[in-house]
């Protein structure tokens, strides 16, 4: 099995993409504009609470950090994906954003196999890292979910944080920017590309290398089945576990 996906999937041929003359600066701009749109949509729903400040002074912090995510992931997917289509009249399509299929069993089956490569190759990594003085493993990721106290407040932060966050983060990265990148330069470039992007919008080292060991797999998940589904599923049963660790068993 194996055999048959590195022989069918070539890691280091630059595909050959009519149109396309300059396939590593159009990698690049790429990426450039998944990390404009991303912090566009951030200014943008910080333009937003501003706007209806004292609806959103009224929230509890919970709901607060819920609508707020909500908006940046709406944003985000609205320019990254949408902005493209207004300007130059190019539709994405299905093939292309990994979503030209339902989930299947198979999906489900590669979620967990995923989980174990993800947690190897994340603790390599970090274990690698804390030989540098300067890495601190202990760092915390800002979830914007530090006052979870009522059962709403919980059910808020998993629906955002194991719900919402994997869909539209597989849609956005492993979907949109890595179904480009695969399409223009060579397979390992367009990982490291998404994988490097992805953890270093995830803020601590130590967070981003675990994130960006995540992506890796995504991706080799979206090459593998031909479709985001078990990405997701494996990035929603990443989530669940840090969800626990994070507020129903911190000790």
């Amino acid at each position: 099995m194996l055999q048959n996906f590195l022989s069918k999937h070539d890691f280091i041929k630059t595909p050959q993409v009519e149109g396309v003359r300059r396939p590593w600066a159009m990698a690049i701009v790429l990426v450039i504009w998944v990390l404009v749109g991303f912090f566009t949509a951030e200014l943008l729903t910080q333009a937003v609470v501003l706007l209806f400040k004292g609806s959103f002074s009224t929230l509890n912090p919970a709901l607060y950090s819920a609508i707020t995510a909500m908006l940046v992931y709406a944003f985000a997917l609205t320019i990254v994906i949408g902005g493209p289509w207004l300007a130059i009249k190019q539709r994405p399509k299905r093939e292309t954003l990994g979503l030209s299929r339902l989930p299947e069993w198979f999906d489900f089956l590669m979620a967990p196999a995923g989980l174990i490569i993800y947690f190897l190759l994340s603790g390599i990594l970090l274990v690698i890292a804390s030989h540098i003085p300067a890495f601190n493993p202990n760092q915390t990721q800002n979830t914007g979910f530090s006052q979870v106290i009522t059962s709403s407040q919980y059910v808020l932060a998993f629906i955002t944080l194991v719900v919402v966050a994997p869909f539209s983060e597989e849609i956005l990265f492993r979907g949109f920017l890595f179904g480009r990148l695969r399409k223009i330069v060579p397979l390992w470039l367009a990982i490291l590309l998404t994988s490097a992007l992805f953890g270093f919008l995830h803020g601590e080292w130590n967070v981003g290398l675990d994130t960006f060991s995540l992506s890796v797999v995504l991706c080799l998940l979206r090459v593998y089945t031909g479709s985001i589904w078990s990405s997701i599923m494996l990035h929603m049963i990443k989530n669940a576990i840090a969800y626990y660790i994070l507020f129903i068993n911190p000790s």
